[in-house]
């Protein structure tokens, strides 16, 4: 056990009522690329935006598009390490309230019970215009009996990855792609998650906010919260003087504010957390 696992272990023995943070660094390891590297700068251009996607045809055309192809990848993946480990330090009673990032549902599907997924969860799909949901499965069988002409003639083969469900597709002629609508209205049909440029969910900030209030700690796992609406957590434990630790490859907004950071692959690092506290 290396002495920065130690001292993690002792800081989850002070401070029991614990709330983890987590991002993208948690499911690397389930095949899904993260955005950042570890100088917390775009590995791939930045998302798309809610605005783009919600004013363009176009911009909903490319979307759905690489989302076609990159979907099954998000779909098949599983739990890793990280996620395991935290489901295991919620059972043992060390993780009041795990707050996540990520869209991919991995922390549910490992196990963890207590969970507020901050920007929804991919495996839905929502109407803008009257809320009518579509399972993510159910849209993917659409998209593909609508495009396969497209993909059979535009599409190379070894697409790469890319987060969130998506698909690195430079250079494509996405003109031809068949949006989907909504079965019930005709409406516009997105991810039941947040964008960039669109606002978390009031209810699920001050949830979060509420279980911080009451935690004795922050534990950040997976991420540099250069993205406004996780590093809004870290900046109310350091205004309400919570200690805060992190496991994290690279640079964190909030390293001037940490008691303890552990700069580890995380999926390790908690594994180990695990065994140090048996």
């Amino acid at each position: 056990m290396s002495a920065a696992i130690a001292q993690l272990a002792q800081f989850m023995a002070r401070h029991p009522r614990l709330l983890v943070l987590t991002g993208a660094g948690c499911s690397t390891e389930s095949g899904i690329p993260d955005y950042r590297d570890e100088d917390g700068q775009w590995k791939r251009p930045a998302p798309m935006t809610y605005q783009a996607f919600a004013r363009e045809h176009a911009a909903r055309q490319r979307y759905w598009a690489r989302s076609m192809i990159g979907w099954p990848r998000m779909a098949a993946s599983r739990p890793g390490p990280a996620h395991t480990a935290l489901a295991q330090l919620e059972a043992a009673g060390h993780v009041r309230l795990l707050v996540t990032q990520n869209v991919d549902g991995l922390h549910g599907a490992a196990g963890s019970q207590r969970v507020i997924d901050l920007h929804g969860r991919l495996d839905g799909v929502r109407c803008l215009a009257c809320a009518a949901s579509v399972a993510r499965h159910d849209l993917q069988q659409w998209l593909q009996a609508a495009n396969g002409d497209w993909l059979r003639a535009y599409v190379p083969q070894g697409v790469a990855a890319a987060p969130d469900g998506d698909a690195c597709l430079d250079g494509v002629d996405f003109s031809g792609f068949q949006v989907p609508q909504c079965p019930a209205c005709g409406g516009v049909l997105k991810p039941d998650v947040v964008f960039f440029g669109e606002n978390v969910p009031r209810a699920r900030v001050d949830a979060a906010m509420a279980a911080l209030q009451a935690a004795d700690a922050l534990l950040v796992a997976g991420s540099s919260l250069m993205v406004y609406s996780g590093f809004r957590f870290a900046r109310a434990a350091a205004e309400w003087g919570k200690p805060m630790a992190a496991v994290n490859l690279g640079l964190t907004r909030a390293d001037p504010w940490l008691a303890l950071k552990v700069q580890e692959p995380v999926g390790a690092a908690l594994a180990a957390l695990v065994a140090a506290l048996g």
